[in-house]
């Protein structure tokens, strides 16, 4: 069964990558976008005290993001549907992440669909204590860089 759901995960992870025609980003820049925590926050969570970062980012933020990836990287997100993207935090807020601009990029649904499961879980296990924030934040990055690890990372991180 877990070699059916990753072979079902590469063919969605595929058949996502072949409708970015270079005109979105499938991850996010490391030079514009190389992530960060939440550096400080009256807020804390799980067993590590992680600090965490309430949503906070305004419209006016986003579409300086994406102008940023449009005119710098050569996207076309502004011809796209909007609808279709959201700024995504490249270190999720639930492991620890932060608003900060360095931490923000326009996100395809097609990537995001693929990518928030793997999210989901890594919160899902550092609630348990099963994992510590900095090996859920390694996982992320490598998953974020390389979309096509996410089935793989997800199936390692399920059978945590």
């Amino acid at each position: 069964m877990k070699a059916f759901s990753t072979f079902l995960g590469v063919l969605v992870l595929l058949s996502n990558l072949a409708l970015a025609d270079d005109r979105f980003p499938v991850g996010p820049d490391p030079q514009r976008t190389p992530g960060s925590l939440c550096a400080s926050s009256a807020k804390k969570r799980y067993k590590e005290n992680i600090n965490y970062c309430e949503r906070n980012v305004n419209t006016s933020e986003k579409n300086q993001i994406i102008k940023m990836y449009d005119e710098e990287l050569g996207f076309e997100i502004r011809q796209m549907n909007r609808q279709d993207f959201k700024i995504d935090h490249f270190i999720p807020l639930s492991i620890g992440g932060s608003n900060a601009k360095d931490n923000l990029w326009p996100q395809h649904k097609t990537v995001f669909e693929v990518t928030d499961p793997l999210e989901q879980e890594l919160s899902n296990k550092i609630v348990a204590g099963l994992i510590s924030q900095s090996e859920a934040v390694r996982i992320i990055r490598e998953a974020k860089l390389n979309l096509g690890r996410v089935p793989e990372l997800l199936d390692y991180v399920r059978g945590l």
